[in-house]
């Protein structure tokens, strides 16, 4: 096991040097002169040049890159152009927020996802099975900042139950976490209604409940394990997406997450910080999908990693 996970770190590696190549040429791509922007319009042209040259901007490309990789292999990720701080500072102030929010929608959507297809897969092609379906394409096809803006006009303006947005107590979290809950949820209920419903026509289901098993019992004791691979896989994906899809719901709700911090650095053109938190994004899913295949072995004892 050891081993295996070495390899898949040394794999990481190629992966992750790409991530850097990418979203440092994308950044430069946005429109604008970030020096212009933080100097202001008042500011002279020397001035802007100065500042230009005090954020090596004035380098060519492959060495602002070069610049770059170095000093994030080091853990230095720069400075915020925008707020003269260390990008790593602002990062860790906003990541325990994020952190909260990924980790709560994601406890939200496997609980409610797996309860929902396990009830569709066991009572398949009944009216519940139809409703919970319904309800799994709609939490698919409705956008996020639809469905936030909806849930707090409801829960907040009209009943007036919880706060409309901020960060704090465990009221905050409610209306956030559900919103981004909503598309996981429905994709991990029609996950395990397919996969379970693969299982259930398997021949060992069917000698378990030639033995004489209570339905219950054949579901949660022999299905289920066998169902749960795709499903996990799923689950990891979904907690890298919900750590990246942030940004919409973090700006709907003001929670003060990563997501709403690479929003005012894209305004800003502060390239230090988007470099940073898309860096950080990208490890995340590495470790994600490393911490999935691992799990693969636990729920399956037929997979070795040889």
């Amino acid at each position: 096991m050891g081993r295996y996970i070495l390899r898949r770190l040394l794999y990481a590696v190629p992966t992750l040097l790409g991530v850097t190549v990418v979203i440092f040429l994308m950044v430069r791509l946005i429109p604008g002169d970030p020096a212009r922007l933080i100097a202001g319009l008042l500011a002279t042209e020397e001035e802007v040049a100065r500042l230009r040259v005090e954020l090596g901007l004035h380098r060519p490309l492959h060495e602002q890159y070069l610049r770059f990789l170095g000093a994030a292999l080091r853990g230095d990720l720069g400075i915020s152009a925008a707020t003269r701080t260390p990008v790593a500072a602002e990062i860790g102030s906003r990541l325990r927020a994020t952190v909260t929010l990924a980790v709560t929608s994601t406890a939200l959507a496997t609980l409610f996802g797996l309860v929902a297809g396990i009830v569709s897969a066991t009572t398949a092609n009944s009216p519940l099975d139809y409703a919970v379906m319904v309800a799994a394409l709609v939490g698919v096809s409705v956008p996020v900042f639809w469905l936030g803006i909806m849930l707090m006009l409801l829960f907040a303006v009209r009943l007036r139950w919880l706060p409309a947005g901020g960060y704090g107590g465990p009221a905050h979290l409610i209306l956030p976490s559900l919103t981004l809950a909503a598309f996981s949820t429905a994709i991990i209920a029609r996950m395990t209604r397919g996969s379970l419903l693969e299982t259930l026509g398997m021949d060992f289901v069917r000698t378990a409940r030639a033995k004489g098993l209570p339905p219950r019992q054949v579901v949660t004791r022999h299905a289920l394990r066998n169902a749960l691979i795709p499903v996990i896989t799923v689950v990891g994906l979904q907690f890298g997406a919900l750590l990246g899809g942030a940004v919409l719901t973090e700006t709907t709700f003001a929670w003060p997450g990563i997501g709403r911090l690479l929003v005012s650095a894209i305004t800003a053109r502060d390239y230090p910080v988007i470099q940073g938190i898309v860096l950080l994004f990208a490890l995340a899913f590495v470790l994600v999908n490393l911490t999935v295949d691992v799990l693969y072995a636990y729920v399956d004892p037929r997979i070795r990693y040889e």
